[in-house]
């Protein structure tokens, strides 16, 4: 298959990444392979007839390692295995932390992967944070998470781990676009520059996926979620996303009776996702969705609110009286990533979002009642 384009382009605002494949049987796999830039069908469905020297059995239990098992997604993915009984018979759920491994280091992450010999890998583990810390740090946010993408992906493999699904962020799309973005535009320009290092090394993960399948036959994959916010996240009022640092600063300015200080006009907008929604959504993926391509996970169009309407929501959750203000003078990065979820509703046309308001009133009772152990 030749490449159609060598360099994603373009045009009219957007653009098109496209796929030509060719269906190939080698080793009792089954395979669709696929040059970078050139477009199918979805490059899709992954069927594997044997996985290796293992030869896992795809319908027997799941052994599942979770990377970055202790941040605000791994921990909501606990709380549904363990909590809401979301994990089935005979499964074992593993939750690595940093203090487990140093998935920088590929000696430390090869012998962690084949300690737990996982069949399945949910990985989250990344160098993350808010606006103004991606701001200052284009450059270990690049470096980092391409060392772990690589790491992790490549001991998967060494492992013959039959899934992985990464997570990625509609940060990484195209900064001048047209909206709603979907999964098919991930590459078609150059990402927004307040955060270009955090953006290109996670859309790389999609470049490793396909890479993966297309000479190994894997069916590893990736998810794009929205903004995601609840309980367990990381409420720096520097270093976090908008969200958690309203949360805090409203928090904070209640106890001391000052003004709330927004950072920014107000007017950016974003789709929030509540982080037990997501969590659930992590297991469909991992056991319904069987392709290459990646997902957008994330409320609708519809739902979007902007950064004034949310830090509003706050005040209200927290029942903040006093003064809000909004200082101008700090960016307010990029205006709105609007995200179709029209592939999500396709697959799983029966998931419920909890409302916007709901969930970040739990959010808010959580941070108040842990405000002590909370990550600030």
């Amino acid at each position: 298959c030749k490449p159609k384009n060598t360099i994603p382009t373009v045009k009219h605002g957007g653009g098109r990444l496209t796929l030509l494949g060719v269906l190939h049987k080698m080793d009792g796999i089954m395979t669709i392979h696929c040059s970078l830039f050139c477009s199918p069908p979805p490059i899709s469905l992954c069927v594997r007839a044997q996985m290796g020297d293992r030869k896992v059995d795809q319908n027997g239990p799941m052994r599942v390692l979770v990377t970055g098992g202790t941040g605000l997604v791994g921990r909501a993915i606990e709380h549904v295995v363990k909590e809401e009984g979301g994990a089935r018979e005979g499964e074992e759920w593993i939750f690595l932390s940093s203090k487990d491994a140093n998935l920088m280091d590929m000696g430390e992450t090869r012998a962690v992967f084949q300690k737990h010999q996982p069949t399945h890998i949910i990985h989250l583990a990344a160098m993350v944070g808010g606006l103004f810390k991606n701001m200052r740090a284009n450059l270990d946010f690049w470096r980092n998470n391409i060392y772990i993408n690589d790491n992790v992906l490549q001991a998967a493999h060494e492992v013959d781990a039959v899934r992985v699904v990464s997570c990625l962020s509609t940060c990484i799309f195209p900064d001048k676009t047209t909206y709603p973005i979907d999964e098919t535009m991930i590459h078609n320009g150059p990402p927004h520059e307040s955060n270009y290092g955090y953006a290109y090394a996670k859309r790389m993960i999609d470049v490793h996926n396909r890479a993966y399948h297309q000479k190994h036959g894997r069916c590893y994959t990736a998810v794009i979620p929205t903004n995601v916010f609840g309980p367990h996240d990381n409420f720096n009022i520097e270093d976090g996303h908008v969200l958690p640092g309203l949360i805090h600063k409203a928090y904070i300015a209640q106890k001391e009776g000052s003004p709330l200080v927004v950072w920014g006009s107000g007017t950016p907008r974003r789709q929030f996702i509540y982080s037990l929604d997501l969590a659930h959504l992590f297991l469909w993926v991992l056991r319904e969705y069987h392709e290459v391509d990646p997902i957008i996970l994330s409320v609708g169009e519809e739902d979007e609110v902007s950064i004034k309407e949310a830090a509003e929501a706050v005040v209200e959750a927290l029942g903040f009286k006093g003064q809000v203000t909004y200082d101008t003078t700090k960016s307010d990065g990029q205006f709105k990533k609007t995200a179709s979820n029209a592939k999500l509703l396709q697959h799983h046309p029966n998931f419920t979002f909890t409302p916007f308001k709901q969930a970040l009133k739990q959010t808010c009772d959580w941070f108040v009642a842990n405000y002590d152990n909370a990550r600030k």
